[in-house]
């Protein structure tokens, strides 16, 4: 047994370094009370193209929109929110919705009714479920669901709950990386918030289908140094960053420190590549709508990043080439 783990010890090769960030979605910050008003105006109009054909034949159904409007209006432009008010006001968008809702049942089923696009047609199935949503939390007192929606137009887009300084939750898609010799790889993109430490066994087999044998050491944050993975780790003679588990022993602190402050040095290398992408390649705001497109913007933008390293690497190269060149060239032996 010895043996075998000396033999993987010395196929181990190379750094692997892991970490998880969010790539926020173009919307602007949700709330009940917004998406509630967002979705009764959308389906006014719905109401209306409807209703166009059927002007002369029947009365229109009223949709108090006028009164819905400064019903809004009078507790958004409020400057502090109070719970009751609040409460109270999203009650009543949730009425003026679930009105409009009816509405639009009962005018396609008359005949000679107008027809929705494609576009409202999608629109009125996420207020469908939009409306299903909040009422659940009115009703509940509570302010998360499954599968939440925070955006009409982009109903993919799901809350990550990520404890930064800056945003303590972002809405946008979350993306695992791998840095492998300062390039970049997306390991596992998904709209749903998903747990990154349970994912490392699946980055280290990538890592050793792209290079042919597994890391030397892995630095990644202490969410992914749980027992499974430690496990995991030590089985194929893999170093994983950071502290180990229970008490330190005395004889040791001094140097185990001084290789936890290593390790982070070498993994502040993973959150420079998350700030040059939302910095310079627009990775901080995804201005693409769709769900396909978005997931192939945030490919290319990782793909742009590793381009962009490469021929930095030859252009250091072909001027290094030049120098000992012209290093030989003006040499003149005594």
């Amino acid at each position: 047994m010895e043996m075998a783990q000396k033999e993987i010890l010395k196929k181990n090769k190379g750094r692997l370094i892991i970490d998880a960030t969010c790539a926020p979605a173009d919307i602007r910050y949700p709330t009940d009370l917004s998406l509630l008003n967002e979705a009764r105006e959308k389906l006014e109009c719905m109401i209306d193209d409807l209703y166009e054909p059927l002007k002369g034949r029947m009365s229109k159904p009223r949709t108090y929109r006028r009164n819905a409007r400064k019903d809004y209006l009078s507790e958004a432009k409020v400057r502090k929110y109070r719970k009751k008010s609040l409460r109270r006001a999203i009650g009543k968008q949730l009425r003026y919705v679930a009105r409009d809702l009816r509405i639009i049942e009962r005018l396609s089923t008359e005949q000679g009714c107008g027809q929705l696009s494609s576009r409202q047609q999608r629109e009125h199935h996420t207020i469908q479920e939009l409306c299903r949503q909040q009422q659940l939390m009115y009703e509940t007192h509570t302010h998360s669901v499954d599968d939440r929606i925070v955006s009409i137009s982009q109903p993919h887009v799901r809350p990550i709950v990520r404890g930064k300084a800056g945003a303590e939750t972002e809405f946008g898609a979350k993306i695992m990386v791998s840095l492998i010799n300062g390039y970049s790889f997306v390991d596992e993109l998904s709209w749903d918030n998903f747990n990154e430490g349970v994912k490392l066994k699946d980055a280290i087999e990538t890592f050793r289908f792209r290079t042919g044998y597994y890391p030397e050491v892995v630095h990644a944050d202490t969410i992914f140094r749980n027992r499974t993975n430690l496990e995991f780790c030590t089985q194929r003679g893999i170093r994983l960053s950071g502290p180990r588990l229970g008490r330190p022993k005395i004889k040791q602190l001094k140097a185990q420190k001084r290789l936890e402050r290593t390790d982070n040095r070498i993994r502040n290398a993973i959150e420079g590549k998350f700030g040059e992408g939302k910095r310079r390649y627009g990775l901080g705001r995804i201005m693409a709508k769709l769900q396909d497109t978005s997931e192939s913007v945030i490919h290319l933008q990782f793909l742009v990043m590793n381009l962009e390293r490469k021929l930095r690497l030859l252009f250091l190269h072909f001027w290094w080439s030049i120098f000992r060149l012209s290093k030989s060239f003006f040499f003149v032996p005594a």
